[in-house]
């Protein structure tokens, strides 16, 4: 019996990197997972990979109201949910003088990497 036998987590951010070896590892401690991430392909191929303990769940997380029917997604297929490891992120607008970076960048760096965390 795994660590996370019986639990259920959403993982974003794993369709590639830590959100994916993440994934694996849920898994392989007994969690059902669902996997989370922008990249159709990717996701439908780790949660291929991982079996019928993984569903994958295309998300923005960047986007509220897809954020709400990730969970509610999570919950309708698996009965409840335990954690969530969020993971989501991108790379930050251009290195350089602080002066030179557009708001547009580093608007979206904050929303990617800051406030996909409080919507789920």
């Amino acid at each position: 019996m795994g660590q996370l036998e019986g639990k259920v987590a959403i993982i974003t951010g794993a369709t590639s990197g830590i959100g994916e070896r993440a994934a694996e590892v849920f898994v392989a401690e007994g969690a059902k997972v669902v996997i989370a991430g922008r990249r159709d392909a990717e996701g439908e191929a780790v949660a291929a990979r991982l079996g019928n303990d993984a569903m994958f769940i295309r998300t923005d997380m960047v986007e509220e109201a897809q954020a709400e029917a990730l969970v509610a997604k999570t919950v309708e297929r698996f009965g409840h949910l335990d954690c969530i490891f969020n993971n989501a992120g991108g790379g930050g607008p251009p290195s350089g003088d602080i002066a030179d970076v557009d708001m547009k960048s580093f608007d979206a760096n904050i929303a990617i990497n800051l406030n996909t965390a409080c919507l789920v």
